[in-house]
């Protein structure tokens, strides 16, 4: 190989890494966090978190209570203009920080009722009760 052709395939290599192959770099352009998807059989369904939730209290999680199967998936929406958290009141989930326009989700594997809060909002709370 000639030293052109080993300059050239060196800066090709180089660029490539550089820009990231052409896909755009995680660092730069961030997308959204993977959702895990319901188990076989399992359904979704969504809470919402409505703007100014945080002086809404039991009624900031929208529905406030929302009973699922075992096996759902449920999704909290953030359509706030500031962030929030769904966080389980015992060991179950913690979302951390949702911001605005972005979302959670989690599967419910047992049955049971399930409370819980924004950790940075701890007035905003809900529950989910799995069946």
């Amino acid at each position: 190989m000639d030293i052109a052709r080993v300059i050239f395939a060196s800066t090709f290599l180089l660029s490539t890494i550089a820009c990231g192959g052409g896909e755009s770099s995680p660092l730069l352009s961030p997308s959204p966090m993977p959702q895990p998807a319901p188990p076989s059989g399992g359904t979704s369904s969504s809470v919402t978190i409505p703007v100014g939730a945080e002086a809404l209290g039991n009624r900031a999680f929208n529905p406030g209570e929302l009973t699922v199967a075992v096996g759902d998936t449920v999704t909290w929406v953030n359509t706030d203009t500031v962030s929030h958290t769904s966080t389980s009141n015992a060991a179950g989930w913690e979302s951390g920080t949702i911001a605005p326009g972005r979302q959670f989700s989690f599967t419910f594997a047992t049955a049971g009722s399930f409370p819980y809060r924004c950790r940075i909002h701890p007035g905003m709370v809900g529950t989910v009760v799995a069946r």
